[in-house]
């Protein structure tokens, strides 16, 4: 079977529950719409589900003219749209790296304060933010492979939201499949990708194919991958219930630990052709190893 897309999802609310795509526009930002809103608590510091695995449960549905919330036991909460430009700035910094938010009001913090239990406030990226993909990983990418450097280069093509380092994630189904054969062999119950938070999931490679790959084609649009990505303890956050356990962070730090760290999938970055782009399942993709 050659390679193609098999899934697609974003993350509205950083650290919250997911969005699975048919299709789905995608700038240099990342696929539309991910990681565009952040929670951060009384001190400003961003909270994601390693300290508040209970997140995962708040289910962001963005619409043209704002954002809906659910979660278990609380009534729906809209933001309304086009209020991130009137809003001041907020200086936060995600991992070290800084960049600006919108807070987004007093009703949608106190309805998530409620429900996670802990004073927050959401924050969505503020026009004026510009935050880059670390240059050194783009740069590094870019001096290792000159032929196509030029695609990827000035440096400031690649702001992002809110994600944790760069615009996009790439998971490959394949090495999911082996890691949940190794959790059915030790007796425990397989992972959904989602669990990973990947943006784009590849089908028809083989498993960690992924380590591999300098760049992926998908028609005009190239993506370069620029970090392999370092697992934290969120895969072991059930999507379902937000209660934590061993598994499968457990068995993946036993086959898939590193220099690095324990890991699985890619970081990456994209060059794109001029006009509007969109991704879809079922696309054919061409994948240019690092052999």
């Amino acid at each position: 079977m050659s390679a193609s897309i098999h899934s697609l999802y974003t993350y509205p609310v950083k650290s919250c529950a997911g969005v699975r795509h048919d299709h789905i526009a995608i700038t240099h930002a990342g696929l539309a719409g991910d990681r565009q809103w952040m929670l951060v608590d009384d001190t400003g510091t961003f909270m994601t589900q390693r300290q508040h695995p209970r997140m995962v449960l708040i289910q962001p549905q963005p619409q043209a003219d704002g954002l809906w919330l659910k979660a278990p036991d609380m009534p729906d909460c809209f933001v309304a749209a086009g209020t991130a430009g009137d809003a001041p700035p907020v200086p936060v910094t995600v991992w070290g790296t800084a960049t600006q938010g919108a807070d987004q009001g007093d009703n949608v913090a106190r309805w998530l304060s409620t429900f996670l239990g802990v004073s927050c406030r959401l924050l969505q990226v503020h026009p004026q933010a510009h935050r880059l993909a670390s240059p050194a990983h783009v740069q590094g990418w870019a001096d290792k492979h000159p032929e196509d450097a030029a695609a990827f280069l000035p440096l400031t093509h690649h702001q992002f939201g809110f994600a944790d380092g760069f615009p996009f994630l790439v998971c490959n189904q394949a090495s999911l499949d082996e890691l949940n054969q190794q959790l059915q062999a030790d007796g425990h119950l397989p992972a959904e990708m989602i669990r990973f938070r990947p943006n784009i999931v590849l089908q028809g490679l083989e498993p960690y194919d992924e380590d591999h790959l300098a760049s992926l084609r998908v028609g005009d649009i190239q993506f370069a991958f620029v970090k392999a990505c370092a697992r934290c303890p969120i895969p072991n956050v059930d999507p379902h219930t937000g209660q934590t356990a061993a598994q499968p962070g457990q068995t993946l730090a036993r086959h898939r630990q590193f220099e690095q760290g324990v890991l699985f999938g890619v970081n990456a970055v994209v060059a794109l052709p001029e006009g509007a782009q969109r991704l879809q399942t079922g696309m054919a993709v061409e994948a240019e190893f690092d052999f």
